[in-house]
C-alpha cells in the first residue's frame, strides 16, 4: 500500500527521511519554504558520528559517498588560553574517521539526488482529525491532505503546534557568527592558528571558536552569556558596530585571537533555545516530529546527527515494517523519546561548561570526551 507521506523541511532530518523512503521506493513529497537548495546560505559544517549520522547514510546507500566529500583532517581541535598559550593540540590519526567533518551544503546535495523537493512551499499549519489524514495548510492558501505528516522544520516548527504547545526557550547564551574566505591565501597567520580543524578559546563565560569548512572558509562563532535583548539596541548589518561590540566583550585577550573578529566579513546574531529536555507528545495519529522540531539541544555536535539517524530510522520502519502505518510511528517515537531526552541531558550540561564562570571546565570536557 503506497502512503500518502510528506515531510516539512528540507534539512538533514527531512532530506535523509525521505532518501530513504525513494531507496525502498516510497514516494515521498518534500515540502521546503526556501525557494530553492541555493536561497540562503546552507551553514557551516558538520561532524557526522560514526554510531549516528554515518549510521543514516549508510541506510540511506551513501555511505561511499560521504567517505569521498568528507575531511577526516577536520576531526582536528586545538584549545587556546585567552593569552593565545596552546593548551591542546589534538590531530586524528591517519585512520581516524570517528567523526570526520562535511560542509552543509555537501550534504544537503548528496542527500538531494534524485529527490523531488517542493521548493517555495512555506506550511503555516497542520490540522488534525480531517477525516482522511492531516491536513497541511500552506502559506499561498492552498491545502492538502496526506496520511502521515512528518515535522522537520526546525526550532521554530509549524508542524509541532499540532502535537504540542511547547516553544523553545533561551539558554541564556548566545553566539555570534562570522566568517573569512580563502583563509590560507589572505589570512595565512589565522590559518596557522585554527590548523586542519577547530580553533577554541574559553574565557569567563565566553567563548571563540573557528572552524574550517572546505575551500578556504572559515566559520567563527564568539558565544557569550547575556540576556536576550542585551544587544537590541545593535543593528546586525552595522558590522563595524557589532565588531566594535565584540572586541570590547572580548577585550584583554589575544591579539591573534581577536584578530578572528576583527577580519570578519559580517556578523549573524544567533541566540540558542532548546526545547525541554525532557519534551514529548501523546501520540497522535497522521503526525509525528524529527530533529529540532521534536527535540531542540544545544548545537554541540549531536543535533543534526539525531535529526538524520531518526529520519532514516523512521524511514526504514514505514517502508519495510510490518504492521500498520500508525503503529509504526508510535513504536518509533517510544525509541526516539528516552535516546533524545539523554543526548539533551549530555549537550545542556556541556553548553554549562563551554560557556562557563570557570574556562577550566570546557578544557575538562575537552579531555572527558577525548579519553
Amino acid at each position: 500500500m503506497r502512503h500518502r507521506i510528506a515531510v516539512v523541511g528540507g534539512g538533514p532530518a527531512g532530506l535523509t527521511f525521505a532518501r530513504v523512503m525513494h531507496r525502498h521506493g516510497h514516494p515521498v513529497t518534500v515540502l521546503e519554504r526556501d525557494a530553492g537548495p541555493d536561497a540562503r546560505p546552507p551553514g557551516g559544517t558538520l561532524d557526522l558520528h560514526e554510531g549516528l549520522g554515518q549510521v543514516a547514510l549508510d541506510k540511506a546507500g551513501l555511505l561511499t559517498e560521504f567517505e569521498a566529500l568528507s575531511r577526516p583532517e577536520g576531526q582536528a581541535m586545538r584549545i587556546l588560553d585567552t593569552d593565545g598559550t596552546v593548551l591542546r593540540d589534538w590531530r586524528p590519526g591517519p585512520d581516524e574517521r570517528t567523526n570526520p567533518e562535511i560542509d552543509r551544503g555537501q550534504l544537503r546535495d548528496l542527500l538531494l539526488g534524485p529527490l523531488d523537493v517542493q521548493w517555495g512551499r512555506g506550511v503555516t499549519r497542520v490540522v488534525l482529525g480531517t477525516g482522511d489524514g492531516a491536513r497541511v495548510d500552506f502559506a499561498d492558501g492552498r491545502q492538502e491532505t496526506y496520511d502521515l505528516v512528518v515535522g522537520a522544520d526546525g526550532a521554530w516548527s509549524r508542524v509541532r503546534p499540532a502535537l504540542s504547545p511547547v516553544t523553545p526557550h533561551y539558554t541564556g547564551v548566545t553566539s555570534v557568527e562570522t566568517s573569512l574566505d580563502d583563509v590560507d591565501t589572505r589570512h595565512p597567520d589565522l590559518a596557522q592558528l585554527i590548523g586542519d580543524g577547530s580553533l577554541a578559546v574559553y574565557g569567563v563565560n565566553r567563548s571563540l571558536t573557528a572552524q574550517r569548512n572546505s575551500g578556504g572558509h572559515v566559520k567563527v562563532y564568539a558565544k557569550f552569556r547575556a540576556p536576550l535583548d542585551r544587544h537590541s539596541d545593535l543593528d546586525p548589518a552595522d558590522a563595524e558596530a557589532v565588531r566594535s561590540r565584540l572586541l570590547a566583550l572580548f577585550d584583554g585577550w589575544a591579539a591573534p585571537v581577536l584578530d578572528l573578529l576583527r577580519r570578519g566579513s559580517s556578523f549573524v546574531h544567533r541566540p540558542l533555545h532548546v526545547l525541554p529536555v525532557s519534551h514529548t507528545w501523546p501520540h497522535v495519529r497522521g503526525v509525528t516530529l524529527l530533529g529540532d522540531a521534536a527535540h531542540l539541544m544545544p548545537p554541540l555536535g549531536v543535533g543534526a546527527n539525531l535529526a538524520m539517524l531518526e529520519g532514516a530510522e523512521l524511514a526504514e520502519a514505514v517502508a519495510t515494517g510490518p504492521g500498520d502505518l500508525d503503529e509504526t510511528v508510535r513504536a518509533f517515537e517510544e525509541r526516539m523519546w528516552p535516546r533524545a531526552g539523554k543526548w539533551a541531558q549530555i549537550t545542556t550540561a556541556g553548553l554549562e561548561r563551554l560557556v562557563s564562570p570557570d574556562p577550566t571546565e570546557a578544557i575538562a570536557l575537552f579531555d572527558q570526551v577525548q579519553a
